[in-house]
């Protein structure tokens, strides 16, 4: 089964290659034309949106080619209309990893831009991975196309060079666009209105969010140890003051939609548990909640701009960490500006306890955010367009 899978593989490979060459030699290349590639969204969000957001005025063509997973094929009409696309943009711009940019041709003078969709550096990934002792298969190769990537400060170039094996002068740190509304008064405020109009029955609670990142080796792998959270105390502990919003990484929020994974049912505590995973930005969230608690995920670094508790719960470390696991690219204690809880008690203990941590905070702010400022969207996209 395995091989004919790969023989299917190389047949949409050499087909998707092979339109691409004809579509390049039939159609020119438009240099205002940029368009947005994601395979794992239907919405326009993050990095992506920001730029989009920017580009109305100006006098670019813009397209969106979105699709919700990996995993969900395009018909033939749609596949072809992609490639069209991809053929035809003189900027191709992602914020993930898509298949497309592995099978396509790219054209001569043409830009193959990451925005990624996380910032900051923490979990090793892409290209980092190829010596963590972990059985990852074949690392995507389209990351070797990319001609520039931006990243939201100066000293994790370096992360995202190795990640991506490119050289580092494709790096710049320009910031990271969608944090720029962090630095908005206005917006946090608005935000803040329009999320209590919406769910007007949390005003008058705290707010813990749970925005772990999923384990498992690969993305279609996702999964979470849902029984290292004692549901019942947890509710029993806090119900009374506090709501508790849930926002799964969205690799394992598709295997729970898609019944690859079975989530716990939380339906006996009424409104405490909230899930929130379908909500698709997660800015939103970091504004109205009064504690973070995560482990590895690249949330911290957004957070950070927003002066708030934060939590680790990281009941794995040790195997996350070790040769075989996962990887970082720093040691973990500096990604630390808050309590770290490896038990469930530890944990009960951290959210009662709301430290700020200032000096650890900001040596983590000045080593992995220290180019975003409010201007990172427009710094990006005059790096990008010239503008």
């Amino acid at each position: 089964m395995q091989f004919m899978d790969k023989i299917k593989k190389w047949i949409r490979f050499i087909m998707f290659y092979c339109f691409s060459c004809l579509y390049s030699l039939k159609y020119p290349m438009k240099d205002n034309k940029v368009c947005f590639l994601s395979d794992v969204r239907t919405t326009m969000g993050g990095n992506l949106k920001c730029v989009y957001d920017y580009l109305e005025d100006k006098e670019f063509e813009r397209v969106i080619e979105f699709k919700a997973d990996r995993r969900v094929r395009r018909t033939f009409k749609d596949k072809l209309k992609l490639i069209y696309n991809l053929a035809t943009s003189h900027y191709i711009l992602l914020d993930d990893f898509s298949n497309a940019i592995t099978f396509m041709k790219v054209r001569k003078g043409q830009e193959i831009v990451q925005l990624w969709h996380g910032p900051g550096a923490f979990k090793k990934f892409g290209w980092s991975r190829a010596n963590n002792g972990e059985d990852i298969g074949s690392i995507h190769r389209g990351y070797k196309k990319y001609t520039k990537a931006t990243v939201s400060g100066q000293g994790i170039r370096w992360c995202y060079a190795e990640a991506f094996s490119i050289s580092e002068d494709k790096i710049k740190a320009t910031g990271f666009p969608r944090t720029d509304d962090f630095f908005n008064s206005q917006y946090i405020e608005n935000t803040k209105q329009q999320f209590y109009l919406e769910y007007p029955e949390l005003k008058n609670k705290k707010i813990i969010l749970f925005a772990p990142t999923y384990r498992g080796v690969k993305v279609k792998d996702a999964n979470y140890d849902f029984s290292q959270i004692d549901y019942s105390k947890m509710y029993e502990e806090f119900h009374d003051e506090y709501v508790f919003i849930i926002k799964w990484h969205p690799a394992l929020y598709n295997n729970i939609t898609m019944g690859e994974v079975d989530a716990p049912d939380l339906s006996q505590y009424g409104d405490f548990y909230r899930d929130f995973s379908s909500y698709r930005d997660i800015n939103d969230l970091l504004i109205v909640c009064d504690t973070l608690i995560t482990d590895y995920s690249s949330v911290v670094f957004d957070y950070v701009l927003l002066n708030k508790p934060i939590i680790y719960f990281t009941y794995d470390l040790k195997e996350y960490t070790s040769f075989g696991g996962r990887g970082l690219y720093f040691d973990f204690e500096e990604y630390v500006y808050g309590k770290v809880a490896y038990t469930q008690d530890e944990l009960f203990d951290a959210i009662q306890c709301n430290e700020l941590m200032e000096s650890k905070r900001a040596v983590f702010y000045d080593k992995f955010m220290g180019e975003c400022d409010g201007h990172a969207t427009e710094k990006t996209c005059h790096w990008l367009f010239g503008e």
